[in-house]
């Protein structure tokens, strides 16, 4: 069996009623054995205020609950952050970090993400470490140096023992949210290039394809030999489209 992890992040929107109403009707009809029994995951990563609810809401389904950041602090004065501690008790056992919106938003560095990457893994979550080019590098022909860059400075920071209990999600920038997603060639090249990295500094980690995914493109991008999953961004609020996706995942870990 292959193993594929699907995870879905929800942004900000769906607060507690709408999640809850959201992740019923996808535990309801989302079939996930053999993704589970290929050690795969599918992972609903919700705002903060509706994880709780969706932790509860999922409880003794294969279903999993990620956060969309934490802070890499346990505690502290910290004022409107969230530790990896306090995820966990609301119920999450997975979070996004470094994802290029906050990386954009609110300044953050590699050198942070690992920081991040090593809270998570001390406190027992598992990170999704996002990566990815913009597309003026792209245009550059600077992706892969990019992105390589991304890993070993993330690297750097985390330390050994940690790095090898994340997953990579590469996300170029230019295909979040406008509807153009990378060629399943382009994802491709990108992800066996991350994948010859991460063999550099001795890990074998999981590299999911994030960028405007959705049921019409997703059987594609699978179809790529160095590609284990998708984080799914518009499409995750659609059960019809996150199902699909899932479906599709489902249909691969059983070849």
């Amino acid at each position: 069996m292959n193993r594929y992890i699907v995870a879905g992040n929800w942004k900000m929107n769906a607060g507690p009623e709408e999640a809850t109403a959201l992740a019923s009707e996808i535990r309801d009809r989302a079939i996930v054995s053999a993704i589970v029994a290929s050690e795969g995951a599918v992972v609903l990563c919700p705002p903060a205020v509706s994880i709780a609810v969706v932790a509860q809401c999922l409880l003794g389904s294969p279903l999993h609950v990620g956060a969309q950041n934490c802070h890499h602090e346990l505690a502290g004065a910290y004022t409107g952050e969230l530790s990896t501690n306090m995820l966990l008790e609301s119920g999450a056992s997975w979070t996004i970090i470094g994802h290029s919106e906050r990386r954009r938003d609110q300044g953050e560095t590699n050198e942070l993400v690992g920081k991040k990457l090593h809270a998570c893994v001390e406190s027992g979550l598992t990170p999704i470490v996002c990566i990815g080019e913009s597309l003026k590098e792209r245009k550059e022909g600077r992706a892969l140096e990019v992105v390589e860059q991304q890993l070993r400075e993330i690297h750097a920071s985390c330390g050994t023992s940690s790095m090898s209990k994340c997953v990579i999600a590469y996300e170029p920038i230019w295909a979040i949210g406008t509807g153009e997603a990378a060629t399943p060639a382009q994802a491709e090249e990108v992800h066996a290039h991350i994948k010859t990295v991460l063999g550099t500094l001795g890990y074998q980690l999981p590299v999911l394809y994030g960028g405007s995914v959705k049921a019409s493109n997703v059987a594609s991008i699978f179809d790529m030999p160095s590609i284990d999953g998708a984080l799914v961004g518009g499409a995750a609020l659609s059960a019809d489209e996150f199902c699909a996706i899932i479906a599709a995942a489902e249909e691969r870990s059983h070849s």
